[in-house]
């Protein structure tokens, strides 16, 4: 405020000398008269000149502030008053010139400061006007007008210091709110970085606006920033809000997909921020952790039914397996009772199939990891899988990383689990090229986790069955137990790596089981 009330100041100083000029060469039309040209065209070309050196030290700031109140106090009263003498006292009305400078100037001065200020001009038009009448240029009536101007003076300095008071206080208030604003701001920022939740929040352009430490974590750090578009980091995420906003941003969940590290399945919560369409707050739910604790509560549920499982049901079944098998031998049953025992004989199988599935995963023990390389693992793995399985070894493509990857898993657990996915690409598999499955070796962009990747061009998995395929007994074929993929995934899980599954280009399905780091875990 200090420096713009100095500029007016010097943009009034500049223009009031060439205001008089232009009133004296008139003068005599006017009522203006000049006793002395020579003092009055002096004191004109002075304060213009330093109106306009006045104008480079504000831009400048050549001196402080409160030195140049002063300096331009002192020559405002000076040529002020020399040219109030010139042109014949208070009659001439060039006192009015004195109420700008004052007025201003009272802003920038104490209280004190400022009615002192005022006291000096009404002082020195007071003194040239008892100097006028002394000379015989003005009469008594001059008094009243030089007390007067003085009286409108010091209301002038009065209501401009008491103004600048409450200029500087609500200066003081908001200069107080921005600072709150800004450690408010920070303190929302700090939270929101901090946060465990990852959360971001998106503009109608599909701009990030926002976005914490977590969040860009699992998008990807070296994309996801405020400012990129959503599209470019997550086009998984973009279409799941998409979805969302179709749907008229309701309850219903959009589906899942996988963080930039290709370890974690993220489920993106939604909430409109404002009014429609505005800024979207999208939270970012590892599913993980909540799944694991889902899986423990049906692994708990699934031990206790274990015990009756095996004498309550296996005893019954064992029995009509056993009396269909007898049935079917007799020699007297005709085609259509020999389609009934062999229904009766498949349905046993299947549910002896469940029983033996849910007992050995309610029972099974504790893991016990051991390092692997992955190549070496793989290569007897599939010996034993193709003779097994009566499968070609052409028939197995497999792209293996240059580098010997190692891993922790327990060995019967992979060993399972793999067995598993292999043996469901071989069944659901088309070949082409001779190639029924194809395994991947590698590690994972950025966290440089090591995976092993099972495809099949088989016909895939429908979309809204794909939240569903690691529950247990859910299965998507006639005849299946639904308990391979969701004892594929808890043995993994067992040995703190995860099981994803993505479609893939064109048609059929990629398992991945993506390891934990083996230099990050030691027990």
């Amino acid at each position: 405020m200090v420096w713009r009330v100095l500029a007016v100041l010097n943009l009034y100083r500049v223009l009031v000398p060439l205001v008089l000029l232009g009133l004296y060469s008139l003068g005599g039309a006017r009522g203006f008269a000049v006793y002395s040209s020579q003092v009055f065209f002096g004191a004109t070309v002075f304060y213009f000149c330093f109106g306009l050196v006045s104008v480079l030290f504000v831009r400048q700031r050549l001196a402080s502030a409160q030195v140049q109140t002063m300096l331009q106090a002192s020559v405002d009263m000076f040529v002020l008053v020399l040219l109030l003498h010139t042109c014949g006292g208070v009659g001439s009305g060039l006192g009015v010139l004195f109420l700008v400078p004052v007025g201003a100037l009272a802003f920038l001065l104490p209280p004190r400061s400022a009615l002192f200020l005022a006291a000096i001009a009404a002082i020195a038009i007071l003194a040239d006007t008892i100097w006028q009448q002394l000379g015989g240029k003005s009469d008594i009536n001059s008094y009243a007008t030089a007390g007067l101007l003085g009286a409108v003076l010091f209301a002038t300095a009065g209501a401009a210091s008491f103004a600048a008071r409450r200029m500087r206080e609500s200066e003081a208030l908001v200069r107080q709110k921005d600072v709150d604003l800004a450690n408010l701001a920070e303190l929302s920022q700090y939270i929101v970085q901090h946060l465990r939740e990852s959360l971001l929040v998106v503009d109608a352009g599909d701009k990030i606006r926002l976005i914490n430490e977590s969040a860009a974590e699992i998008l990807g750090d070296n994309h996801a920033v405020p400012g990129a578009l959503v599209g470019e980091v997550s086009p998984r995420l973009l279409y799941s809000l998409s979805t969302w906003r179709q749907r008229g941003q309701g309850d219903e969940s959009p589906s899942s997909f996988v963080a930039a590290d290709g370890a974690r399945v993220i489920q993106p919560h939604f909430a409109p921020l404002g009014a429609e369409p505005g800024p979207t707050l999208i939270f970012l739910e590892d599913t993980s952790l909540l799944a694991e604790r889902v899986q423990q509560g049906k692994l708990a549920a699934l031990g206790r039914l274990s015990a009756s499982i095996a004498h309550e049901i296996r005893n019954p079944v064992g029995a009509m397996s056993h009396a269909g098998q007898l049935l079917a031998e007799s020699a007297n049953i005709g085609a259509d009772e020999r389609r009934l025992t062999d229904i009766i004989q498949s349905n046993s199988e299947r549910v002896s199939t469940i029983i033996n599935n849910v007992l050995q995963l309610s029972r099974r023990e504790a893991t016990k990891p051991t390092r692997l390389l992955l190549g070496d693992w793989l290569e007897d793995f599939l010996e034993e899988f193709c003779e097994t399985m009566q499968v070609r070894e052409a028939q197995v493509g497999i792209h293996e990383a240059t580098e010997d990857l190692e891993v922790r898993f327990d060995a019967s657990h992979l060993h399972q689990v793999v067995w598993n996915l292999c043996d469901n690409g071989i069944k659901y598999g088309e070949a082409r090229d001779g190639i029924k499955i194809e395994i991947n070796l590698g590690r994972l962009n950025p966290s440089n986790r090591p995976f092993l990747e099972i495809l099949n061009r088989g016909p895939g998995i429908e979309a809204q069955a794909v939240d569903r395929i690691f529950e247990p007994f859910f299965t998507g074929r006639k005849g299946g137990t639904g308990l391979g993929l969701f004892i594929a995934r808890e043995l993994c899980q067992l040995n703190r790596a995860i099981l994803l599954y993505e479609p893939r280009s064109g048609d059929g399905s990629i398992f991945r089981v993506v390891f934990s780091d083996p230099q990050r875990w030691e027990e």
